[in-house]
């Protein structure tokens, strides 16, 4: 058996599908860091809906779901990977307690293959998206990823995107790091250290919440990433880079020592 890992990303920018920078050569070194997987599921913070669906096309698009002040290059960019109608089917059956349904009208958005570009540039691996239900408060997410938990057991790689930052009015109104950033980010990180679930769940509490997680849909993917970790497995932390209301830190389990 090939227990596939478990990823967190940071993914910000769609810029770093094309551009070199820190966070993007940490995704391709962390690719290189396990055996190639046979699938990965991905839940990207760019795929919001009402109700849980599950992408089942054999083909998905590339969606470019980003303002038009982006380059051309940006634009062009296609990630052709194939998707996976069997791994959809299975994927609702395990989820039918929270009314999951596939769905053929989305593809793959830059929360996805922004990311995968640089973990897998031949785009040769099947990628299947579960959304995130707007519907839903962070306990069920959380449920919703374990029942998830055992297709790492079938080599089935568990991305989940987005930011435990993600604060953009802050982006482009300061150049300062301000302090609230690096601490949200290391409270976050130093709860799934410790396995402390309960506290992400709860992050909402926190005074500086408001500025750090203001936009849900970017910080909900942690609770999948946390909730298909299995007994025993620790995070290896990466990515630890900050930007003015943005950190695109990173955290995996299953990875080798």
């Amino acid at each position: 058996m090939t227990r596939a890992p478990a990823l967190f990303i940071g993914h910000g920018s769609p810029m770093n599908a094309i551009e070199d920078t820190p966070s993007s050569r940490g995704w391709a070194e962390i690719a290189r860091a396990f055996p190639k997987p046979a699938a990965v599921v991905v839940i990207s913070a760019h795929w919001v809906t009402e109700g849980v669906r599950v992408t089942s096309n054999a083909k998905p698009e590339t969606i470019h779901d980003f303002g038009r002040g982006f380059p051309q290059a940006l634009f062009d960019v296609q990630y052709p990977a194939p998707g996976d109608p069997a791994l959809a089917r299975a994927i609702v059956e395990k989820l039918t307690a929270f009314g999951a349904q596939l769905d053929d009208s989305w593809g793959l958005d830059h929360g996805a293959w922004s990311v995968l570009r640089r973990m897998y540039p031949d785009a040769d691996i099947p990628i299947v998206q579960v959304s995130l239900d707007a519907r839903r408060p962070p306990q069920e997410h959380y449920a919703i990823g374990k029942a998830l938990a055992d297709l790492r057991d079938d080599n089935v790689l568990v991305l989940a995107a987005g930011n435990i930052v993600h604060n953009l009015p802050a982006f482009f109104r300061t150049k300062e790091l301000l302090p609230w950033v690096r601490e949200f980010d290391d409270f976050i990180t130093g709860a799934a250290s410790t396995g402390d679930d309960a506290a992400v769940l709860n992050y909402a509490s926190r005074p500086d919440a408001r500025d750090a997680a203001p936009d849900w849909e970017h910080f909900f993917p942690v609770f999948y990433a946390l909730a298909v970790r299995r007994d025993g497995e620790t995070p290896y932390i990466f990515n630890k880079h900050y930007e003015p209301g943005i950190s695109m830190t990173a955290f995996g389990y299953g990875l080798p020592a």
